[in-house]
C-alpha cells in the first residue's frame, strides 16, 4: 500500500503545483489587465487548486502514518538527521500551513466585491501557499 500510495503522491503533487500556478498567473494577469472576474473561468481555476491541493493534502497525510520512516520517531534521532527532519516535520508542516493559506484565500476572496480584490486574494494566498510548497518539496527523492 505505501509504495502506490507514494507514487500517486508523488504524481498528483504535479497536477497540484500545476493547477496552483495557473491559478496564481490567472490572478496576477487578471491584477494587471484590470479583467472581470468570471464564474466560469477564474472561479473554477481557483477552486480547482482548491481541491487539488486538499486531496493533495488527505493523501500525503496517509501516507505519512502508513511509511516506513515513521517508526523513526519512536527510535529517535528525527531532528539530528536531516532528511527524516524534511519528511516527517519540515514538509508535512510548511505544507500544512500552505493548504491553509490557500484556503483562507479561496474564503476570502469569496468576500470580496470587486474583481482586482478576487484576484488579488487569490494571487497572495495561493501564491505564498505555492512558494511554501515549492520550499519543502523533497526534490532528491521526488526527481529519482
Amino acid at each position: 500500500m505505501y509504495t502506490y500510495l507514494n507514487v500517486l503522491h508523488s504524481y498528483w503533487a504535479y497536477f497540484t503545483l500545476f493547477i496552483l500556478v495557473v491559478a496564481v498567473l490567472n490572478a496576477v494577469v487578471g491584477i494587471s489587465s484590470n479583467k472581470q472576474y468570471t464564474m466560469a473561468k477564474d472561479l473554477r481555476i481557483g477552486l480547482f487548486a482548491l481541491i487539488f491541493s486538499h486531496i493533495q493534502l488527505v493523501l500525503g497525510l496517509i501516507l505519512y502514518f502508513v511509511s516506513p520512516r515513521f517508526s523513526a520517531w519512536e527510535a529517535g534521532g528525527v531532528m539530528g538527521d536531516s532528511l527524516l527532519r524534511l519528511l516527517l516535520v519540515e514538509h508535512p508542516f510548511v505544507n500544512i500551513i500552505a493548504i491553509a493559506l490557500i484556503t483562507i484565500g479561496w474564503s476570502k476572496h469569496k468576500k470580496e466585491e470587486t474583481s482586482k480584490g478576487k484576484f488579488m486574494k487569490i494571487a497572495v494566498f495561493y501564491g505564498i501557499g505555492l512558494v511554501l510548497i515549492l520550499s519543502r518539496i523533497p526534490y532528491d527523492i521526488w526527481f529519482s
